[in-house]
């Protein structure tokens, strides 16, 4: 939980885990790493919101919706991405 982002607010995951690795390994290819929920950039004005794909992997949200998942989560709280 990082309140000190360059993001409004980021929030890492845990990822990638052993069964990640190993399952990126046998597949041939690169698990990533280093994702986090986050909000808009914090040069970018409250209530706007980058336009496109930016976030090199990443979950960017509105910042308000980061507001709302920080303030209720916890370190070890779990998280699960669907497409």
């Amino acid at each position: 939980m990082n309140d000190k982002s360059r993001f409004h607010l980021s929030l890492g995951l845990d990822y990638p885990q052993m069964k990640h690795r190993e399952a990126a390994r046998k597949a041939g290819v690169d698990p990533g790493g280093d994702i986090m929920i986050h909000g808009q950039p914090n040069e970018i004005a409250q209530g706007f919101r980058v336009k496109g794909d930016w976030t090199e992997g990443c979950i960017a949200i509105d910042d308000h919706e980061i507001e709302d998942i920080f303030a209720m989560t916890r370190i070890g709280t779990e998280v699960e991405i669907r497409p």
